[in-house]
């Protein structure tokens, strides 16, 4: 799995943790640049916690079953782990 995978996870995740967290932060009545700046803050700490320890568990030879998203997985060569 070489960089552009792992830049495409953490995008994904980091878009997708920014969204629902400036959408929660919104609905708690919170103004526009407040949530904005509180989804990039947590965001980018999800997305950095995330896909490091994905990075650690795929080098321990770790992949999610349920996920099936690695490449590994993909083409049934992988080992099947929690």
């Amino acid at each position: 799995m070489g960089f552009s995978f792992w830049l495409r996870r953490f995008v994904t995740v980091l878009s997708g943790a920014f969204a629902v967290i400036c959408i929660a932060q919104l609905l708690k009545g919170h103004d526009l640049a407040y949530s904005a700046n509180q989804g990039l803050i947590w965001s980018l700490i999800a997305a950095t916690i995330f896909t490091g320890s994905r990075i650690y568990q795929s080098r321990q030879g770790q992949h999610c079953a349920l996920c099936k998203d690695t490449p590994e997985i993909q083409q049934g060569n992988g080992r099947t782990g929690a």
